[in-house]
């Protein structure tokens, strides 16, 4: 059987073809472009050398267009660069290649987990989504500093400075009103603070700069809930093929979002959920510790109750 090692470069691919069954001849040694066409060129090769199995190395992402190229053709390893390691001062890549091979062979490779197609799709989405929640925390947080600056203290009247609540408070305040006692008027009547500690907690002194920075900060948090949405759809559409799993794996203790099967017998469609274990359900409802643990379903958000 005949294998190939590829060496995967940004712009380079370093291939060397070894014969399994005579070890000691010596390889056939190419070098491609990684262009399209080239890629194609470079397929074919491996094809006309009648190869089966291919290992490479990359460590950066230029795998993934080799890998999406061979995958329908031939069997397939991804392994990790650490353990492909070159002695110290023989660094040489079409040699690297070649000890990937060899190391394959003696089982020596650390080699990663590659899904398939179908769940590349899920995973590329999930952790597009998982950046989006990374961001909107981190843009929370520099809310909270340019509130500090200002000598509000919302955050001590409000449980949650993005709520409802919250979020009307923030767009008076970038809008010009520094009114305290009309921002207060704006917080609802279930927050767990009276109306002169909400008065008091929105006396400050608000710059023209504090204005527009917050102004752009709003914006930019309507984008990401936005595109958080989108994702949202986007991955109840990925996984609709694959409703009744959906549905019993939201019925399994645990996962966070076990409201799923009632609201399936309500008449919602099994696609429009998403399972994590952190309970977020497909819509953007949040469920709290204390709830998940109940087993009590997900406050709605601000989209459903509209």
């Amino acid at each position: 059987m005949k294998m190939a090692g590829i060496d995967v470069h940004k712009k380079v691919l370093m291939v060397v073809v070894v014969d399994t069954s005579a070890l000691q001849e010596k390889p056939a040694r190419r070098r491609f472009v990684t262009l399209p066409s080239e890629l194609q060129r470079f397929r074919i090769w491996l094809q006309e050398q009648g190869v089966e199995e291919a290992v490479m190395e990359s460590t950066a992402q230029y795998w993934r267009s080799v890998w999406l190229e061979l995958e329908p053709h031939m069997r397939l390893h991804l392994a990790q660069a650490f353990s492909n390691r070159a002695p110290r001062g023989r660094k040489h890549d079409f040699k690297d290649a070649e000890r990937l091979v060899r190391r394959l062979i003696a089982d020596e490779l650390i080699l990663s987990f590659v899904p398939n197609g179908e769940q590349r799709i899920w995973r590329s989405l999930t952790r597009m989504k998982v950046q989006l929640t990374r961001d909107r925390v981190r843009l929370q947080n520099q809310m909270e500093c340019l509130l500090e600056e200002m000598r509000i203290k919302l955050s001590i009247v409000v449980s949650n400075l993005l709520g409802a609540s919250g979020l009307r408070i923030l767009h008076a305040l970038a809008q010009g009103e520094t009114d305290p006692k009309k921002l207060a008027e704006l917080g609802d009547e279930r927050l767990h603070c009276t109306e002169e500690q909400l008065v008091d907690a929105l006396t400050g002194r608000v710059q023209p700069m504090h204005r527009g920075m917050l102004a752009l900060q709003l914006q930019r948090l309507q984008l990401i809930d936005q595109q958080m949405a989108q994702l949202n759809h986007m991955i109840a559409q990925a996984m609709k093929s694959h409703q009744d799993a959906v549905i019993r794996l939201a019925e399994v203790p645990g996962l966070g979002v076990g409201f799923s099967a009632t609201d399936h017998r309500r008449g919602r469609g099994a696609g429009q959920y998403i399972l994590f274990g952190g309970g977020v359900d497909g819509l953007g409802g949040n469920m709290s510790w204390q709830r998940r643990k109940r087993g009590a379903e997900p406050k709605q958000s601000l989209r459903e109750r509209q």
